[in-house]
């Protein structure tokens, strides 16, 4: 696959890029292997809603699973309805590196590109 090409499952993308970063992340930090990286929304941020990325070995009824592009998510249903479509990619370029929401449901955002509103 080439870097700009992702895999999706549902309506949520991984891209090559992500995944890799992922994967090194995990390797780097000794994460085990059943802590699944975690996505979600929560209130706050200048523009209503905020993102949130991380490794959670924690899952609850009301979590949706999967695997994308070789990364296993986890997802909680209210977030989920915020996510539909959202592609996760990591930029490495000249405005900083880190992972990148691209969620074709935000309205509005901010310059620090990790709020947005619906």
């Amino acid at each position: 696959m080439s870097e700009h090409m992702t895999e999706a499952i549902g309506e949520i993308t991984v891209t090559d890029k992500a995944a890799k970063e992922v994967a090194n992340i995990r390797s780097e930090n000794n994460i085990p292997e059943n802590y699944l990286l975690r996505i979600g929304v929560k209130g706050g941020g200048c523009s209503g809603l905020s993102y949130s990325l991380g490794f959670d070995g924690d899952l609850h009824d009301t979590d949706e699973t999967m695997e994308i592009n070789g990364v296993k998510l986890v997802i909680d249903a209210k977030s989920l309805f915020y996510l539909g479509g959202t592609e996760l990619d990591y930029s490495d370029g000249l405005n900083g590196r880190g992972f990148v929401f691209n969620n074709p449901n935000a309205v509005r955002t901010c310059g620090c590109g990790s709020s947005f509103g619906v």
